[in-house]
């Protein structure tokens, strides 16, 4: 990489073909090669990076907007696997969508109790929550879910709402980029037949649906593994106007047994996500 010479104020020096009557005197004590900004704003977190300092001047803009910086930031955070299959389209964009990326939903595993869910239907014996493994059960594949939730035997279903906005997810993001919504759901049943479900929609400003996920209810047979299993779908290309997303799930048992011995549930999540690159 050239050793371009930067001043402290973001101005490149009069060698490198500023006109001199605009650079104003500076020590040359506080000259920065170009590899050393990069360095030092590689380490700035992404969001202070495109809110903050590319509004600094115009050479910091432009070194922001460059993808040498991105490219240093994702390999920094650990971003690019040894299981990507190709760079990212735009190096910006993938930083900063990883670097936002969590779980949206509040409490999937119960740990805060039954805060922050909204119950629809909590019919009779109503959710619980129970410890990991369920008694004649398996255990999650990540060792840190110690929870799960419980249906009874009549209807049981609880949802959240989440606000993108308020999120972190403007609507500039979610109109021109419009990243992937990914949607992810463990569930299991206990040793009687029962049965699953689950409604994830798009929602526009006014609660209007825009897409949604719907699919049939899952029946899982009397007397099975009682293994978990993980449920994905991913919203893509779903057009400009997304503002909340509407996440409700939950079940029953269809032999009317008066006890928790239904649909389990835990470690759900929606995430908003940067472009798959194992693909």
């Amino acid at each position: 990489m050239s050793r371009k010479r930067i001043r402290g104020d973001g101005r490149m020096s009069a060698d490198m073909g500023t006109d001199p009557s605009e650079a104003p005197s500076i020590p040359d004590s506080i000259l920065l090669p170009e590899e050393v900004l990069l360095q030092i704003l590689s380490l700035v977190p992404a969001g202070d990076l495109i809110r903050r300092c590319s509004l600094v001047c115009a050479l910091w803009r432009d070194v922001i907007n460059s993808p040498t910086l991105w490219k240093i930031k994702c390999h920094n955070m650990g971003y690019i696997s040894k299981d990507c299959q190709r760079t990212p389209k735009d190096w910006k964009q993938f930083c900063y969508l990883s670097s936002k990326k969590r779980n949206l939903l509040k409490n999937p595993c119960g740990m805060d109790g039954l805060k922050h869910w909204n119950f629809e239907q909590n019919g009779r014996n109503k959710w619980k929550i129970e410890d990991l493994p369920a008694e004649d059960g398996q255990e999650l594949p990540d060792k840190d879910d110690t929870k799960y939730f419980v249906t009874s035997f009549w209807p049981c279903k609880k949802s959240q709402l989440i606000n993108l906005k308020e999120m972190g997810y403007g609507e500039k993001l979610m109109d021109l980029v419009q990243p992937d919504i990914v949607i992810r759901d463990w569930f299991a049943a206990t040793r009687y037949l029962a049965c699953r479900y689950i409604l994830v929609q798009l929602l526009s400003e006014k609660k209007e649906t825009i897409m949604e996920f719907y699919p049939e209810a899952k029946i899982i047979k009397q007397w099975c593994d009682r293994r978990w299993h993980q449920m994905t779908h991913t919203f893509s290309n779903y057009g400009p106007g997304v503002r909340y997303v509407y996440f409700q799930h939950g079940g029953q048992e269809r032999k009317l047994w008066s006890a928790w011995c239904e649909i389990q549930v835990t470690n759900s999540s929606v995430t908003i996500e940067p472009e798959d690159l194992r693909t």
